[in-house]
């Protein structure tokens, strides 16, 4: 399964990921949809995204008793309402951290923070963490944090957490 969340190339590479027949189930857009018993559903938002306002998808997805939140490429911190109401209770947020036209570090930390979630780890920021990243990190007050090559999560490994942040290592 590919979740596209803004069609242009920087964030669309969903023909290059099939192998001969076996080609993914793309999602490219607002709806409801299940695959394989995984719920999936994605709201229309804003981006800037390289000075030119796009439409944005901001996908949840239920998976294994987890509810994830994919904010691609929002460009504001502010959600429309129907996205507000959906974003209770989320486990993992994915938040853009970066330029061209996503969330700034601040912003970032300040929509993080509305969520409420148990996990956060910040995206978009390749090439850019010291502009980017570092004062995402500097605004949660987890300037110390280190990139982790890999996160294998289940429901039970979240309990107790508020808020942690994970970096994961991006590929420059």
């Amino acid at each position: 399964m590919v979740l596209v969340s803004l069609n242009h190339p920087d964030m669309n590479g969903a023909d290059t990921l099939g192998i001969g027949a076996k080609q993914p189930f793309v999602i490219a857009g607002p709806g409801e949809y299940e695959v394989k018993g995984i719920a999936i559903r994605g709201y229309a938002a804003e981006s800037g995204y390289q000075k030119k306002k796009r439409i944005n998808t901001v996908y949840t997805v239920l998976l294994e008793g987890m509810k994830l939140c994919f904010l691609g490429a929002l460009g504001t911190p502010v959600l429309p309402p129907t996205l507000k109401e959906e974003l209770d209770d989320v486990d993992v947020l994915f938040v853009p951290v970066g330029d061209e036209g996503v969330l700034s570090g601040a912003d970032a930390n300040k929509l993080a923070a509305q969520i409420e979630p148990k996990l956060v780890i910040p995206v978009h920021y390749a090439g850019l963490a010291d502009a980017a990243l570092k004062p995402f990190l500097k605004e949660a007050g987890e300037e110390r944090s280190v990139p982790v090559e890999k996160l294998t999560l289940k429901k039970k490994d979240l309990d107790g957490k508020e808020g942690e942040i994970v970096v994961l290592k991006a590929e420059q």
